[in-house]
């Protein structure tokens, strides 16, 4: 009887224990449950397109280990930061100098480097193309489906070989296709929860499937997206995406963007061969046009703009609504001092990254925008920001720059243009290193599991 007595304390006791040692120890504060994606609806099962799926090892020990070397990590970027280190400012024969666009060159150098040593992401297999696994290649979104291809890509050496190496985890949805594919005029009345459901039935077949998502309430999650209505897939459902990294161009922190969690993307207008062409321009002693901008008068920071400086004979201040005929767009952003970059609809824009590739100083008029990489970069060195109710006073605004100035200022504005090109595929400091960059680091503030070995 006692030997029964004690057979069925131990089998309890083990139990205890397996439940203990199964279990993560969460340290997200405030995290929700999520335990609602469990179920697959009928549009659901429709993602599905594989079964074979990888194996999951399920246990602590994984958690751990990928938490381990994040702390390392972490521990590498503090040190270079006491001891202004920028010993490994020749990585692949890229050199970072002291000071110059950086908030901080040691950390950020330090930072990319242990990105490129330790960061491993993996990209659900789950959907179809055109809306899963693919993406515009041209035009104003082109960063959305290039990425996507950069993430897919065989030999990319930061793709996880298996989910359970992986330090984040990327969602290859675009939303740009499924507007392009699916919107119809007609049906425009729902058609944003409509997109939401897409993502969100998307997200349910993951989390069913994996443990990754559950496990850490969708902190170590993200997707990228250019589309103007990219940041909606959050706000029919904001107690899902309530920790979800979003890398979005249009980053209104007026509507939701939240620069601790979400990460602001640059927007480029990708030609016929899908690599935008970087240019120093013309020298900046030849430059003769103070400011340029051309296009559309679409929202009210353009109509204001274009209310004071639209269509003038004002050879200072060259603001079009289309380039005058006999004129060339590229070739007046090359002879332009400095380029307006206004709001239309959306604070998204790729006249930002065009002033970038042509040499011209980017003049910044925006209300909320949260600028794209200013974890690192500092935009104070490169650009001037003017806010939209001073746009009566551009003008005497960009006079008063020494020309001293101006000429610094467009030397590092030639330094900064590498994070901003586009590569495929990819190389360090890159565009979409830089976009990575900020994903790293805010899976480095996200700390999901402490372990004690038994």
């Amino acid at each position: 009887m006692a030997g029964a007595k004690f057979i069925i304390a131990f089998a309890l006791l083990s139990l205890v224990f397996l439940v203990i040692f199964l279990s993560p120890i969460n340290h997200i504060h405030n995290y929700l449950s999520i335990s609602n994606l469990t179920s697959t609806s009928t549009a659901t099962s429709r993602l599905l397109q594989d079964e074979s799926v990888p194996k999951i090892k399920n246990n602590d020990i994984t958690l751990a280990r990928i938490e381990e070397q994040l702390a390392k990590a972490r521990g590498e970027i503090h040190k270079a930061i006491v001891e202004k280190s920028l010993a490994s400012r020749n990585t692949n024969g890229s050199y970072i100098r002291e000071g110059t666009i950086y908030k901080n060159p040691f950390a950020f150098l330090q930072s990319h480097t242990q990105m490129i040593k330790t960061f491993k992401i993996w990209t659900y297999r789950e959907g179809e193309i055109p809306l899963m696994h693919n993406g515009p290649m041209k035009f104003v979104y082109s960063v959305e489906g290039d990425f996507i291809e950069e993430m897919e890509r065989k030999g990319n050496p930061m793709v996880a070989r298996d989910p359970d190496e992986a330090h984040a985890f990327f969602i290859p949805i675009s939303i740009t296709n499924i507007v392009y594919y699916l919107y119809k005029p007609d049906e425009a009345i729902g058609f944003r929860q409509r997109m939401q459901t897409i993502v969100e039935d998307y997200i349910g077949v993951i989390a069913e499937r994996y443990p990754y998502w559950n496990r850490s309430n969708g902190a170590d999650h993200f997707f990228v997206s250019c589309h103007d209505w990219g940041p909606s897939i959050s706000s029919g459902n904001t107690k899902m995406f309530k920790n979800f990294i979003r890398v979005l161009c249009n980053a209104n922190s007026s509507e939701g963007f939240i620069p601790i969690r979400d990460v602001s993307m640059s927007e480029f207008n990708a030609p016929f061969n899908n690599i935008p062409a970087v240019s120093s321009g013309q020298s900046p002693y030849n430059r003769s046009i103070l400011a340029f901008f051309a296009g559309g008068i679409h929202g009210f920071v353009r109509e204001r703009l274009f209310q004071y400086w639209g269509n003038k004979e004002d050879d200072d201040i060259q603001v079009y609504n289309y380039v005058p005929k006999g004129r060339n767009y590229t070739e007046l952003l090359t002879q332009s001092k400095y380029c307006l970059c206004p709001s239309g609809y959306e604070v998204a824009t790729s006249r930002l990254t065009e002033a970038i590739y042509m040499g011209c100083i980017p003049v910044i008029i925006k209300d909320h925008y949260v600028l794209p990489y200013s974890d690192v970069l500092d935009w104070s060195q490169f650009s001037i920001q003017v806010a939209v109710d001073k746009i009566p006073e551009i003008k005497r605004i960009l006079h008063e720059i020494p020309f001293s100035k101006y000429l610094e200022m467009q030397k590092k504005l030639i330094e900064v243009q590498r994070h901003f090109m586009v590569n495929l595929p990819a190389k360090h400091f890159d565009v979409f290193h830089m976009i990575l960059h900020s994903v790293w680091l805010r899976r480095l503030n996200v700390q999901l599991n402490s372990f004690d070995s038994p």
